[in-house]
C-alpha cells in the first residue's frame, strides 16, 4: 500500500503528456528520478524501493515521477526520447514549486535528465547527485554493426520474455540489473517491471535511453555534483562513471562495491552509499528533539535493541521469525517517533538510551 502521507499529483509535459509526480517527506527538496522500472504507488510494497523511500523520506522532502509511458503517467500515444524525459523532468521541478532544489538521477536516462536540468537551470539545482551515469547510450555516436546487433538482440529477448513464461527470458533483463539480488528481489523486479507498462513501451524506451547523448550538458553543470557507481555493474560499465565524474567540473567519484545497478539493503555497498549521500546532500535544518522511548511499543523496543546492534532488517527478521516486510515497515514507524532520519542516527541514539548492549527476551537492554 503507498504511504498515507504520500500526495500524488499530475503536470503536463512540453508536448502534452501527462507525468505523474508524488511528494512525500520533510525537509530540503530533493527531486528523485528513479530508475525508470517504478512506480510510485507500488514502490512502497518492494523490497528494492521501500529501503530508498525510508531513507530519503526521513530526510528530504522527495518529488518523485513516473516516467512517461509507464506507472500512473501517460502511457498511450507519446513519443519517447532523452529530451522528452528532460522536459517532463522540467515539468515535475516547476510543478513542485520550490525555489532551489538538489537532483538524484538514477541509471543512464534518469542521470542523464537530471543533468541535462542541472545545466539548463544553474541556479535552481543546489546540488547533483547521479548514479549508474553514462556520457551517452550504447546506440549513440554511429555504432559499430556488431553494437546494433547486439542492441537488438537484447531487446528481442526482452520483448520475448515479457509474455513467456520460461524462467530464463523474464530473468535475463531483471538478472542484469540486480546479478547479485537473492530470489525475492529478482521476482519483485520482474513483478514490477510487468506491472508499470506494456512490452511495446518498455523496449520503445529502452531505446531511446540507448540513443541519448548527454556530453555536451556535462561540462555546463555547475552544481557540486556526487558521482555513484558500482565497480561491477553489467548494464553501465564503471568506467562510464569515471568519464562523467571526468567532465564535470565540480565532482566527487565514490566507486561503490557492488555488481548491482541498483543497490539493495542486503549488500555492503548500500551504507557506503547512504554515507555518501548523507554527507553530501543539505542536513535538515531543525535538529530532532529526544527520544520519545516511552512511545514505543515492546515489539518497537525489541526491534531498536536489533537495530542498536548493528543488524539489518533480514537478519532482524529471521532473528524474530518475522518477514522482512514487516520490520522494515517497523523500522520506518520507530524512525518516525525517534525523530530521526537514519539508521545510523537511530543506533547512535538508542545505544545511547542503553539498547544494545545484551538482549532479553522482549529485546530490552540489560
Amino acid at each position: 500500500m503507498p504511504s498515507a502521507a504520500q500526495q500524488v499529483r499530475f503536470c503536463k509535459s512540453q508536448d502534452g503528456t501527462r507525468i505523474a509526480y508524488a511528494v512525500h517527506g520533510q525537509g530540503p527538496p530533493l527531486i528523485w528520478v528513479q530508475h525508470w522500472v517504478h512506480h510510485l504507488d507500488l514502490d512502497w510494497d518492494s523490497p528494492i524501493w521501500r529501503p530508498w523511500l525510508d531513507f530519503l523520506t526521513q530526510r528530504f522532502t522527495v518529488v518523485r515521477c513516473d516516467w512517461r509511458g509507464c506507472g500512473l503517467s501517460d502511457r498511450e500515444y507519446i513519443g519517447f526520447s532523452g529530451a522528452a524525459y528532460a522536459a517532463d523532468l522540467a515539468a515535475v521541478a516547476a510543478a513542485a514549486g520550490f525555489a532551489r532544489y538538489s537532483v538524484f538521477g538514477m541509471a543512464g536516462g534518469g542521470s542523464g535528465a537530471a543533468m541535462l536540468h542541472a545545466a539548463a537551470y544553474p541556479d535552481r539545482v543546489h546540488k547533483l547527485v547521479i548514479s549508474g551515469s553514462h556520457l551517452f547510450g550504447r546506440l549513440a555516436r554511429q555504432p559499430e554493426t556488431a553494437r546494433i546487433e547486439e542492441a537488438n538482440t537484447r531487446l528481442k529477448v526482452f520483448e520475448l520474455g515479457w509474455s513467456n513464461n520460461t524462467p530464463a527470458y523474464g530473468q535475463f533483463f531483471t538478472a542484469l540489473h540486480i546479478p547479485d539480488g537473492d530470489t525475492a528481489y529478482l521476482r519483485a523486479y520482474d513483478g514490477l517491471l510487468r506491472s508499470i507498462t506494456t512490452p511495446v513501451n518498455a523496449a520503445n524506451l529502452l531505446r531511446s535511453l540507448w540513443e541519448s547523448d548527454f556530453e555536451a550538458a556535462v561540462s555546463k553543470v555547475r552544481a557540486p555534483t556526487l558521482v555513484l557507481h558500482s565497480r561491477g555493474d553489467c548494464i553501465i560499465p564503471f568506467e562510464h562513471g569515471r568519464e562523467v565524474a571526468a567532465l564535470l567540473p565540480d565532482a566527487r567519484f565514490v566507486a561503490l562495491e557492488s555488481r548491482n545497478h541498483i543497490v539493495l539493503e542486503t549488500e555492503p555497498a548500500w551504507r557506503q552509499m547512504l554515507s555518501a549521500i548523507e554527507d553530501f546532500l543539505p542536513k535538515p535544518i531543525t535538529a530532532p528533539g529526544p527520544l520519545p522511548l516511552d512511545a514505543l511499543t515492546e515489539r518497537e523496543r525489541e526491534i531498536l535493541d536489533w537495530v542498536a546492534q548493528g543488524l539489518n532488517n533480514p537478519e532482524i527478521a529471521a532473528r524474530l521469525s518475522i518477514s522482512e516486510k514487516t520490520v522494515r515497515n517497523h523500522v520506518s514507524t520507530i524512525f518516525s517517533k525517534l525523530g530521526v532520519n537514519s539508521r545510523p542516527q537511530a543506533i547512535v541514539w538508542a545505544r545511547e538510551a542503553g539498547f544494545g548492549r545484551t538482549t532479553s527476551r522482549t529485546g530490552a537492554a540489560e
